[in-house]
């Protein structure tokens, strides 16, 4: 409709975010849960490559930088852990399906359920809404968000996507994040810093140059943000938060019995805009990135 703007489209401009409540419905929810019970129950995991997930600066250096298995993942069905979860020998200490933190990042392409999903009539139409003209899906993720027996889950510290996943210009970024349970205070529902898009990043993720002991660094810092001005967004089951590439979020510990179950893909607009070549994840000749609209 010409230059009109919905008054949800205003809002998520203004915030960098934006909270539909019962975007998919309860049989989705459960189709997605139910899909990954199933993959987990196939999973074999090589011992080398249980590599654990952390989001401490050091750790993701040492742990997902030295790790072949993170970077070559963009697309591929792979498995992340939580911490302290396997033994030195690589064998499970708890039972499998409390120890993955997550799963990534091509489920969009390789799995029926979850490209049913990314690609359904509604995302396709919010897609469209948004004034997207050649959105590609560039990752997708199963985040889990247990609280694992006797271990606690480490907090996501506050961040923008797009620290990870860089473009030419910025702001063609757009994460899409799918509750397949309630998402609460107490689980760990996200927090964000509304209005927090408009004024860059701070910090990259990059590939390291070869020979280097990590395969990706950090150039540049995160600031210091000031807790108060982060708002919770608890959401319902079945409910999508639209996240802004630039938009700073978290999630604080899961500190109930509760998991909080989430599928979450990216989409950048391919038109007039260059994915940089430093960015851990890469298209491949197996998976071009492909498009939103079917």
């Amino acid at each position: 409709s010409g230059g009109e703007q919905s008054p949800c489209l205003f809002q998520f401009r203004e915030d960098g975010f934006l909270v539909l409540e019962h975007f998919f419905t309860m049989e989705e929810c459960d189709s997605m849960r139910n899909q990954i019970q199933r993959i987990i129950e196939e999973m074999e995991v090589p011992p080398h490559c249980r590599t654990e997930f952390s989001t401490k600066e050091e750790e993701q250096l040492q742990a997902q930088g030295s790790s072949d298995y993170f970077l070559t993942s963009g697309d591929k069905i792979r498995f992340f852990f939580e911490k302290g979860v396997l033994d030195e020998r690589g064998n499970f200490l708890i039972p499998k399906e409390k120890s993955i933190s997550k799963i990534g990042h091509a489920l969009h392409a390789y799995d029926p359920v979850f490209k049913q999903i990314t690609h359904c009539s509604k995302v396709q139409e919010l897609g469209r809404k948004l004034g997207l003209e050649r959105p590609v899906v560039v990752q997708s993720m199963y985040i889990f968000k247990v609280q694992p027996q006797g271990l606690s889950f480490v907090a996501v510290t506050p961040h923008q996507d797009a620290t990870f996943l860089h473009t030419e210009p910025l702001g063609r970024v757009l994460g899409f994040w799918i509750a397949l349970e309630d998402a609460t205070r107490e689980n760990g529902c996200l927090w964000f810093i509304p209005g927090s898009h408009t004024s860059g990043i701070t910090r990259r993720m990059v590939r390291a140059a070869p020979g280097t002991s990590t395969c990706v660094e950090f150039v540049g810092s995160e600031p210091a943000y000031d807790d108060s001005q982060f708002i919770p967004l608890p959401i319902s089951k079945g409910g999508l938060i639209l996240i802004h590439g630039e938009v700073v979020h978290k999630s604080e510990l899961n500190s109930s019995d509760s998991s909080r179950h989430v599928f979450t893909f990216h989409v950048m607009e391919a038109k007039d805009t260059s994915w940089s070549k430093e960015n851990w994840l890469q298209p491949t000749p197996e998976l071009p990135f492909p498009s939103l609209y079917t």
